[in-house]
């Protein structure tokens, strides 16, 4: 099918991952009687770490991969036939450190991707590498009914190389699962950079993000050609849309961005 749903959740998460944990089941049984057929979750899905929370706090909460949190997403993806976009603090070996990992699952409940936030951010009043551990590689993009997913999340997206990245490796989506902070200019940045991300590399950008606490909302879905097919605003909850999938070959049939590069002089010379 040429089209195909996908939904959008808008999440304010408690500091309860038992509690975030539970919605989000919630929202997965809803994405699917509503006929999506992937379900996009922002980042700090399982919980919100507030300022007071310490870095071994926070390593108290992270789990495993094969964790409880994890587990019962892939059962509610396979109990739904549905395949889901998560997050989780992730467990590693640094003391007091933890990844911000996101996941894609099947509808079999099995996990195909996963991603540890690359670019960490420490930046504009915020040092995220006091509490996280930065990850060291790139997701290959993963097949699924809306197109092959590309993992990004929140931050990643200032950073167009990575981007341009997982569409040469295939992404005809990408997903930036995020907790974008209010500020000054930080609604202006988020919809500019989704957009540009979108124009530049012909494909669908679906970024989820959390609202309420110290977040701005404004989940967005953006097709190939810049148009913002959804804006959820600063309300909580999930929206479902559909998506065409043929619209990706017809703008980058007209807009030839990815076959008009000139790779044989793109080089970056390291001498000063």
């Amino acid at each position: 099918m040429p089209t195909t749903k996908i939904a959008i959740v808008q999440m304010k998460s408690s500091e309860n991952k038992q509690d975030n944990l539970k919605v989000s089941i919630k929202f997965i049984d809803e994405a699917s009687a509503k006929g999506a057929s992937l379900v996009f979750f922002p980042e700090f899905q399982m919980a919100f770490s507030p300022a007071r929370q310490s870095a071994r706090q926070l390593s108290e909460i992270a789990e495993a991969l094969e964790g409880g949190f994890v587990s019962s997403i892939c059962r509610a993806a396979k109990r739904y036939r549905i395949g889901v976009i998560a997050t989780i603090y992730e467990k590693s070996t640094i003391p007091a450190r933890v990844f911000d990992t996101a996941i894609a699952v099947n509808p079999v409940g099995r996990i195909s991707a996963v991603y540890r936030k690359l670019h960490l951010y420490d930046a504009l009043g915020f040092k995220e590498s006091d509490k996280l551990a930065a990850g060291d590689a790139i997701a290959t993009p993963t097949r699924t009914k809306a197109g092959n997913v590309g993992l990004m999340i929140c931050y990643d997206i200032r950073f167009p190389e990575m981007s341009r990245l997982l569409t040469v490796q295939g992404a005809t989506i990408l997903a930036a699962p995020s907790a974008w902070v209010h500020g000054v200019m930080k609604e202006e940045h988020w919809q500019t950079m989704l957009k540009a991300r979108a124009i530049e590399n012909g494909l669908y950008v679906v970024a989820p993000d959390q609202v309420g606490n110290i977040y701005s909302g404004r989940s967005m879905v953006v097709d190939p050609f810049g148009i913002v097919l959804l804006d959820m605003g600063n309300r909580e909850g999930m929206e479902v849309i559909e998506i065409d999938k043929t619209r990706i070959d017809k703008v980058r049939e007209s807009l030839p961005l990815l076959k008009n590069r000139r790779t044989d002089i793109y080089q970056i010379s390291d001498s000063s």
